[in-house]
């Protein structure tokens, strides 16, 4: 798929469309504007599942009362589906079984990290790295990269495990304008990205990188990106499966080659293009 590349602005919104490959469709929208206009065993999120070590197994009761949680959500009001989402997300991370994962939530989402422990950052110790062959390697604060223009996209998210999410939001800054503004050199053909869990790890080309549908999010469903769900920062590859939106972000560093991430070390494709990789036929999302 081909989609039309938007055409960026700064002090306006405006609606726009993303292009380059895959060459399929591009229902959604996208647009930008300025900081002042804002009002994938299995991957997530495929930033993936925990390890072995998650704490204590989990009672039959508390299995049985998440069981019956996640049904009463299909059924329940938005506040008590924004507690079932933080309810699941709390047990995972505790769940050494990982059937937490297995159960929708109200947003739509699973939750999986590869880590025991991630830790929580915030606008007093987050930065983001951005260093390798490049002219002007700097570090941003959460403020800094707020204060950028941002980009809204609207695309469906599909994880390699088959589960999807249609219309999710997300806002941020183009990766190719931090890109640009660290000036890449000539020798360079990649980006590999680094995560604050301390484990997790992804890659793109560097034509990758520059699409207009890549973004380093800040705000995911209209709202500030949460813990749970990578922030307070974290990667979005709109035309990939969602273990490329490495969660957690903290360093982007680019390089010669691609150097495979977390889940291609573990079997999965580097080009994760939705519905042309990983033996899936999934509907493209951008």
């Amino acid at each position: 798929m081909n989609p039309e590349q938007p055409e960026e602005r700064e002090p306006e919104r405006s609606d726009e469309r993303a292009r380059e490959r895959p060459a399929e469709r591009s229902p959604e929208r996208s647009e930008e504007r300025t900081p002042k206009d804002r009002s994938p065993q299995r991957p997530e999120d495929r930033s993936p599942q925990r390890p072995e070590e998650r704490g204590a197994p989990i009672g039959r009761r508390v299995l049985l009362g998440t069981l019956g949680l996640g049904a009463l959500g299909v059924i329940a009001a938005p506040p008590l589906q924004r507690g079932l989402e933080s309810f699941l997300a709390g047990a995972s991370e505790k769940d050494p079984t990982g059937l937490t994962g297995l159960l929708p939530n109200g947003g739509g989402f699973r939750y999986y990290s590869v880590a025991s422990s991630v830790p929580h950052k915030n606008e007093t110790n987050y930065r983001l790295t951005i260093d390798g062959l490049v002219d002007h390697p700097r570090s941003y604060t959460l403020a800094e990269l707020r204060a950028l223009p941002q980009t809204r996209l609207v695309h469906d998210v599909q994880c390699v495990t088959g589960w999807r999410v249609p219309g999710t939001p997300f806002e941020g800054v183009r990766l190719s304008r931090l890109l640009d503004a660290a000036g890449v050199r000539s020798s360079a053909g990649a980006i590999r990205f680094t995560c604050f869990d301390g484990t997790y790890t992804e890659s793109l080309t560097l034509r990758q990188a520059r699409r207009a549908d890549v973004l380093v999010a800040l705000r995911m469903q209209d709202k500030p990106l949460g813990h749970n769900h990578g922030g307070p920062v974290r990667l979005y590859v709109a035309p990939m499966y969602f273990y490329k939106s490495a969660k957690w972000l903290s360093g982007i560093t680019v390089t010669e080659d691609v150097r495979p991430g977390y889940w291609e070390d573990r079997g999965y494709d580097v080009d994760a293009w939705v519905g042309r990789s990983n033996g899936r036929d999934d509907a493209p999302t951008s």
